[in-house]
């Protein structure tokens, strides 16, 4: 009986100790969520403010926590540290279910071998993801269309499409009623006019990288209060003239970190050209550490921020 009491006094101290020191199960309990209803919402957020809060991307969702890239619980994992946007890369299947994945090949990032493109979805589901280093998680490749649902009320998707037909994208984002939050990426402006044409409230990620490109964007009619310009993923003196550019149509510029300084051996170098980057001029800082960027940049936030109304804790 004693022996019993002391047992339960243990557990009763243990449980009263977690409500008083939550540690990393308070994070879990609310997501910082980027809630975007309707494409009015969608350009107001896109649009480019003097002393907005940095926006971070996660590219390929996160391999942060030993998460697999491309994975929605990867990114469910993120927003449970900060507010952030998510690159994602959707590909076909052979029996043309649009799913996640970066490769055409399985090998990298998966416990399967070949290409995608010759399994069926059902075939892929017998399947777990690896994290960056290789080992096997329990998470299994999501479809677009569930990432599309998850991230309603939460973020806005980026789709860097591989390979899958510009009309299957743009249908499903239209069954969804996702315009608000699902982003394409593009490479030019006779992409973004065919979305355009289909949808005229498509919102983009648009390869503008040239004064020439930007013009190329600006002569089509593409709206850029419907777009973040991507510049590319270094600081240079050239980035200042796009800058300026884009600024003046009211529209952000983002750098991919991901092939650049997120390459950088330590943590303190990575933070220093994180830093580096938005004091530069960039609006949107795209990294495969979205919640170590969030953490480098925390201090950079002014108190009252432009676009602030759309963030929030779920």
């Amino acid at each position: 009986m004693r022996k019993y009491r002391v047992q339960k006094l243990f557990f009763m101290i243990a449980a009263w100790a977690l409500c008083l020191y939550p540690g990393e199960g308070k994070a879990q309990s609310a997501l910082h969520v980027i809630d975007l209803k309707t494409p009015e919402d969608a350009r107001r957020f896109l649009q480019f403010a003097p002393g907005r809060r940095p926006v971070i991307a996660g590219h390929r969702g996160t391999v942060e926590g030993g998460f697999p890239e491309n994975a929605i619980e990867g990114m469910e994992h993120t927003l449970k540290f900060t507010p952030a946007i998510f690159e994602i890369d959707p590909r076909m299947t052979r029996d043309s279910v649009i799913v996640l994945m970066h490769d055409a090949t399985l090998d990298r990032t998966t416990t399967g071998s070949g290409n995608i493109a010759d399994h069926t979805f059902a075939e892929l589901q017998n399947l777990r993801l690896k994290d960056a280093a290789g080992n096997p998680t329990p998470y299994k490749i999501p479809t677009l269309a569930a990432a599309i649902e998850w991230a309603r009320g939460k973020t806005i998707l980026n789709l860097d499409q591989k390979g899958v037909p510009y009309p299957m994208i743009a249908d499903l984002i239209k069954k969804h009623r996702a315009e608000a939050f699902v982003m394409i990426t593009t490479h030019s402006a006779e992409h973004a006019r065919f979305y355009l044409n289909r949808n005229p409230d498509q919102i983009f990620s648009a390869h503008i990288k040239t004064r020439e490109q930007f013009e190329e964007y600006e002569k089509a009619g593409i709206p850029f209060s419907q777009l973040m310009a991507y510049i590319g993923p270094h600081i240079k003196e050239e980035n200042q003239e796009l800058y300026s550019l884009l600024h003046a149509k009211g529209a952000m510029a983002m750098i991919s970190s991901a092939s650049s300084y997120d390459k950088l051996p330590t943590k303190g170098a990575r933070r220093e050209k994180y830093k580096a980057i938005i004091r530069d001029g960039a609006s949107v800082l795209e990294t495969d550490f979205p919640i170590e960027a969030a953490e480098a940049l925390r201090k950079l936030h002014p108190k009252k921020a432009p676009k602030k109304r759309f963030i929030r804790k779920k």
